[in-house]
């Protein structure tokens, strides 16, 4: 059963776990849409040039038809890298198409040249599987079906001994290009890997296990750029008395109570909110698509009640926070102006004990 789950992992997850590679998939996908944009530039500069080397050229005079419509396929394909989001799935089904021309253009260079064995498929056997990151089942079926297609194209064409040269090279040259594709693959999904640990390090408050003031910032700033969100919700809320709590209690209590307060936020927010720890015992929560004013003093309200549970070692002494809320509305670009919002309501609401819950307003 272990090699069968290995193999079946490198054949559809490129040698790591489902969940491993879901969740690099899209980082995959982007890096497949910077390389194969520039193949495609690289393509049109090619079969440009092979083109006008045609009508120079008497001996390619006989591909000037496959070099133009090679050229037009290859301009149409390079303009739609320019449209198409990096990380959609068009992307890379065009990707996928532009390899199955490659076959076929193969395919037709080597009709012409009948009395010579196939150099031009078994090229692109070789390097185009090294430029697609994806699940090798798929690149597998890729190169299974293109070689069937020229093979059984070619058997009508070719002389037999040459066909069965063909033959033989095809075979042995798809399986090596799907194995190239499968190492290629775990590889570089390793490299993902690593690059992902790396950046949630980097970005993860290691008390709580929230995104840390910079990566707050820099999520906040590419939702509010991207132009996809017109209304969210923020809020900035502290912890009651919290230097009171580390003088009397120990700074041991203190780092306790804010790694629970933050647990209890990293669960009560799903991904549509960014969330995490600004410094301190300072929070920040960032609700998309949303700017209900009584929808945003029902979350807070939530908020207040659930870290009630929150204990200290004197029973005595209620643990509660206060929360400063700023509504956005597509106005400001810019983090820090909606932060300095919601940070005034806060304070305007710790000023009144019997006030857990602020609103910015224009005259603060």
């Amino acid at each position: 059963m272990g090699v069968i789950r290995t193999v079946r992992n490198y054949f559809f997850y490129c040698g790591i776990e489902k969940d491993e590679y879901n969740a690099i998939k899209k980082d995959a996908y982007v890096s497949n849409f910077y390389v194969w944009r520039a193949l495609h530039i690289l393509m049109v500069i090619i079969f440009a040039f092979l083109f006008l080397s045609t009508l120079f050229n008497g001996l390619l005079e006989s591909n000037r038809l496959f070099y133009l419509c090679a050229l037009a396929y290859s301009m149409l394909a390079c303009i739609s890298f320019f449209i198409l989001r990096k990380d959609s799935l068009a992307a890379q089904l065009i990707i996928y198409l532009s390899i199955s021309f490659l076959f076929l253009f193969a395919c037709f260079i080597t009709q012409n040249k009948p009395d010579i064995p196939a150099a031009t498929f078994i090229v692109f056997l070789l390097v185009a599987p090294m430029f697609m990151i994806d699940k090798p089942f798929f690149m597998a079926i890729e190169l299974c079906c293109a070689s069937a297609i020229f093979l059984i194209w070619m058997r009508a064409i070719k002389p037999h001994d040459v066909w069965q040269m063909d033959m033989v090279n095809v075979v042995i040259f798809t399986v090596i290009g799907i194995f190239l594709n499968i190492v290629a693959n775990s590889v570089r999904i390793r490299e993902f890997i690593l690059r992902r640990q790396i950046d949630i390090q980097k970005d993860t408050d290691d008390l709580t296990g929230l995104n840390n003031k910079g990566a707050l910032s820099r999520k906040i700033n590419g939702i509010l750029n991207d132009g996809s969100t017109k209304n969210a919700v923020m809020m900035v809320l502290d912890v009651d008395r919290f230097k009171s709590i580390n003088d009397n209690y120990g700074h041991d209590v203190g780092d306790d109570v804010i790694g629970k307060l933050g647990r209890f936020l990293g669960k009560r927010f799903t991904d549509d909110a960014v969330v995490g720890r600004f410094g301190g015992d300072e929070f920040i929560v960032f609700i998309k698509d949303t700017c209900d004013i009584s929808e945003a003093h029902d979350i807070a309200s939530g908020i207040i009640e659930g870290t009630s549970d929150i204990t200290l070692p004197d029973d005595r002494q209620r643990f509660s926070v206060s929360i400063g809320i700023a509504l956005y509305q597509g106005l400001e670009k810019d983090y820090s102006d909606i932060f300095k919002k919601a940070d005034t309501a806060l304070y305007r609401s710790k000023a009144d004990p019997g006030k857990k819950i602020c609103f910015y307003e224009q005259d603060m």
